[in-house]
């Protein structure tokens, strides 16, 4: 017994503590990172369990890898304005589950189709008199 006490002391109350998921369960917020810098969100326990799983092996993740059910997760967090103020003096103590990392898609510039030039036009019109000719 004096042996299984010796493990549970309070380890959480100091720095490089084990028990830190479970805080994270209970207060954790969501990082994320956007063009203008980060923003947080507060989940509701439901939807921070649903993060810590998401995060279990990553701490930062790319929107792109998110499942579906998890995108619109995050876009529910948005649209409801689940937004949390942290400080630069506040953000330390502040335990993050994960941060999403929204990335602006590449777009893909379509140029207009070319047209040939006069010399190429010559060129084809030759080839093909040549393959009559044949």
């Amino acid at each position: 017994m004096a042996r299984f006490q010796s493990r549970c002391e309070f380890k959480h109350l100091f720095p490089g503590r084990p028990l830190m998921w479970i805080e994270k369960l209970a207060h954790g917020i969501l990082e994320l990172d956007t063009p203008i810098g980060p923003r947080y969100l507060q989940p509701n326990f439901v939807q921070r369990a649903v993060l810590m799983w998401t995060f279990r092996n990553f701490f930062s993740l790319p929107q792109q890898v998110l499942r579906g059910s998890e995108r619109r997760l995050v876009d529910r967090l948005l649209h409801e304005n689940r937004f949390v103020s942290v400080s630069a003096i506040d953000a330390p103590d502040r335990l993050v589950i994960g941060r999403i990392e929204r990335r602006a898609l590449a777009t893909i510039e379509v140029m207009p189709p070319r047209k040939p030039t006069a010399s190429a036009q010559a060129a084809v019109a030759k080839q093909d008199r040549e393959a009559a000719s044949a």
